[in-house]
């Protein structure tokens, strides 16, 4: 037993008054612990305590017993709700992880069920999870000692997390580890006539461009300032500059990492080349990034819009938004997101960015998209991207809350064709998706080569993304639609088949990374996120 007071409950059931005051009084920890004589049981009276008192530090009695762990994980935060920096830690163990050799080093930034600090990092901003030991590395060295203990458990699930964003969800698990870098979050100009900013993989792009817009600058990110840097600038990053900006990967000039072995490098155009051009784009295979430097590009006053349309004919709609998408100038980007059709229309949210101060030309560009089905509600301002990206809610230190799974696919459209749209309205009208996205692509996205990065398809129109509520009725519909695309995002993808893999990566490519991983990671430490398995040949 940790130092503390142990506490009769017996007394609690027959003088809950002067139980509570006698618990404020001991001072300390107050552990709860089972009567000879009966009373109340250990966890109700710890919540209870948690509720009537204010100053009381109390001690986990030990594990509940619940019907079920989502009934057990239920009981745990409503105590942590209750009493917050109150709870003293007492672990909660789970299997196959060895504790007790921790290092020295990361002792204090480790988090296993049973710490207050448990409830803040075990899930995602979609997912829920239970991992039994979260990593938050401060330093590369850190990073490098949790990576070590990750070695020694190999046996278990094993996941990177910077902002926990991740449609695919490989950031957390059941049982297994999570090294989580969003301590690592600073963000700074290191060559101002350059334009070249040093950020950390845990920053947040609402963050990085809150720094950059005082230099009239933004990044490429995505469409929400609360992802991190970490996963889309070595996935991808599709965002509301990317048709005139490129990719986020396209902005990145150089990656330190630490690799599977505990080595630290740096990867550019002028050293480890080859590991430069693989990180981005397949990044996750590869390493734990601990620092980018990241070229910012001009941009001030732009356009933003939010756009609700009531479409009577989502196939003519599709086709129409495809045809203006298609011929828009490079500094305006438009998505497009619908659910199902409902008594016979459907609800199509618009939403984009003109880099354009000008009203005139923010109306101009825009007006075309608000032209594809009835123009139901609107709102456009004149504003900063970081405006934008200030727009997603702070974290903070409570972490995300994420519960169920989200099931999604992802798929690459070269072309909005007539088909396309015709399938795509069969799609929602099968009961199996509710959230149906489509990204316009294009423009600089395209101006690079396809063999410069990982990231290989740059030539598509559209990126596609649909959400379901069952793997098995979404895989079913939306595999009718497999041929209209070439190629897709990981970031979306939640199927685990192994022929995702292809998809995503071109034969030419996903061969190099298999060479690459043989040489940089041939035991196959980071395994959990679509892996590139180094004993795969072909």
């Amino acid at each position: 037993m940790t130092e503390g007071i142990a506490l009769d409950l017996a007394a609690a059931q027959a003088d809950p008054d002067g139980f509570a005051a006698l618990a404020e009084r001991a001072g300390g920890t107050v552990f709860l612990h089972e009567s000879d004589d009966g009373g109340l049981d250990p966890w109700t009276t710890a919540v209870w305590l948690a509720g009537r008192t204010e100053g009381v530090r109390i001690g986990l009695p030990g594990p509940v017993l619940t019907a079920s762990p989502e009934m057990r994980e239920k009981a745990y935060e409503s105590l942590e709700i209750l009493a917050g920096p109150r709870l003293a830690a007492q672990i909660q163990r789970r299997e196959g992880i060895d504790y007790d050799s921790i290092p020295a080093s990361l002792a204090d930034v480790a988090i296993a069920p049973g710490d207050p600090r448990y409830r803040g990092r075990k899930s995602t901003y979609m997912r829920g999870g239970s991992p039994g030991l979260v990593f938050r590395p401060r330093t590369p060295a850190e990073v490098a000692d949790a990576l070590a203990f990750a070695s020694r458990h190999r046996h278990l699930p094993f996941g990177v997390r910077s902002g926990g964003h991740g449609i695919s969800g490989r950031s957390t698990n059941d049982g297994g580890l999570v090294i989580d870098v969003g301590a690592m979050n600073d963000v700074q100009v290191i060559d101002e006539p350059r334009r070249l900013v040093r950020v950390g993989p845990g920053a947040t792009w609402k963050q990085v461009n809150a720094v950059l817009d005082k230099y009239d600058w933004a990044i490429s990110s995505g469409d929400y300032g609360g992802v991190g840097v970490g996963g889309l600038a070595t996935a991808g990053g599709i965002g509301l500059l990317s048709r005139e900006h490129g990719l986020t990967i396209d902005n990145v000039r150089a990656v330190e990492l630490v690799l599977a072995d505990g080595t630290e490098v740096r990867a550019s155009s002028d050293e480890n080349q080859d590991l430069f051009w693989a990180v981005r784009g397949a990044g996750a295979n590869f390493g734990v990034a601990t620092a980018f430097e990241l070229e910012a590009s001009p941009v001030g006053e732009v356009g933003w819009a939010q756009l609700t349309l009531v479409s009577p004919d989502l196939e003519q709609s599709l086709k129409q938004y495809g045809e203006v998408a298609r011929t828009a100038p490079r500094d305006t980007t438009v998505f497009f997101l619908t659910g199902p059709p409902r008594q016979g229309q459907s609800v199509v949210q618009m939403y984009g960015l003109v880099d354009s101060g000008d009203a005139d030309t923010i109306v101009e560009r825009l007006t075309p998209f608000a032209q594809t089905g009835l123009l139901a509600q609107q709102q456009v301002v004149v504003t900063r991207y970081a405006d934008v990206m200030a727009q997603a809610a702070d974290v903070g230190p409570g972490g995300h809350h994420g519960r169920g799974e989200p099931i999604a696919r992802s798929g690459f459209l070269p072309v909005l064709t007539d088909a396309f749209a015709r399938d795509a309205v069969e799609l929602l009208r099968s009961g199996e998706v509710f959230f149906f996205q489509l990204r316009h692509m294009g423009g600089a996205i395209a101006d690079t080569a396809s063999d410069a990065t990982a990231f290989a398809h740059r030539t598509p129109e559209f990126s596609v993304t649909a959400l379901g509520n069952s793997h098995e009725g979404l895989d079913r519909a939306w595999d009718r639609l497999s041929h209209h695309f070439d190629g897709l995002y990981l970031s979306f993808e939640t199927d685990l088949r192994p022929e995702r893999l292809n998809d995503a990566f071109p034969p030419a490519t996903l061969s190099r990374l298999r060479a690459l991983k043989r040489g940089y990671d041939p035991t196959n430490l980071f395994r959990d996120n679509f892996n590139i398995d180094p004993e795969v040949q072909k």
